[in-house]
């Protein structure tokens, strides 16, 4: 139950949406006439938030699912349909002064009960249409190979974007290494640990990503390296946005621009 608490008070924010929600499904109890609209507005947000703060269920959900993911439940209720629904609904109870008194006196609330997202450090201003970082897509549109997929090594900072631009580029780790750190869980993946060293041994990681038939490594440009990555099997092949894009010497039909 404390979880559960915890969960529901962390995704409602500051919690005056929380109480304009509930207090919209109150009104709508008490004045809303129309089953098919109780039904979705009134019954469904009742039976998800019981369901939600049950000790049971939540006991059951979290064996299967893992705790990490329990609070998405939480999508399925209705929000801001219901505070729509219910202040039209107030509204078109009122005439004159008083709706328009009404009216203003919703949007202020609105305005006050939430925070700008881009104050969120994991929300940012979209660079492109695709809402991934300008680098993503330019390393992506390099490396592809025309009529066959191809694996390329990415810092963690990009992993979680990739697969939303390219669905021909593949990875030999993906978004589960991010979870896996965000639950503070050992990460074994050599590969990546080679990636994500503070000074990067080039023997080391040129045999792990052979290993792992990647054919281009992505490297911020500020990353130290140790040793040559070209004597390692990988020839510089773009600098881009910050980052440096090596690629297999093996393929010679790809550019080498490292000459």
């Amino acid at each position: 139950m404390s979880h559960a608490i915890e969960l529901f008070r962390a995704y409602m924010g500051t919690g005056l949406i929380a109480i304009w929600f509930l207090i919209a499904l109150l009104y709508l109890f008490l004045r809303e006439e129309r089953k098919a609209v109780r039904i979705l507005f009134v019954y469904v947000p009742a039976v998800v938030l019981v369901l939600f703060f049950n000790p049971l269920f939540a006991g059951v959900m979290n064996a299967h699912l893992g705790d990490e993911i329990y609070y998405r439940i939480l999508w399925l209720l209705p929000v801001t349909p219901t505070l729509a629904y219910a202040t039209l609904h107030i509204c078109t109870s009122l005439a004159g002064k008083k709706r328009l008194a009404f009216t203003l006196a919703a949007v202020c609330l609105i305005v006050v009960s939430g925070r700008l997202i881009y104050r969120n450090q994991y929300f940012s201003k979209a660079e492109n249409l695709y809402h991934v970082p300008d680098s993503v897509v330019h390393i992506c549109d390099a490396v592809e190979i025309p009529g066959r997929e191809v694996t390329v090594a990415f810092p963690l900072e990009l992993v979680q974007y990739v697969r939303q631009y390219s669905p021909v580029v593949c990875m030999p780790y993906g978004r589960e290494i991010l979870v896996d750190k965000w639950n503070g869980w050992a990460v074994q993946n050599p590969l990546c640990d080679a990636m994500e060293a503070e000074v990067i041994d080039a023997g080391t990681l040129g045999s792990l990503a052979r290993e792992e038939s990647c054919i281009y490594l992505v490297l911020p440009e500020s990353k130290q390296i140790k040793g040559s990555l070209h004597e390692a099997g990988y020839a510089l092949f773009l600098q881009t946005d910050g980052y440096c894009v090596y690629k297999d010497t093996a393929f010679a039909d790809v550019p080498d621009q490292s000459k």
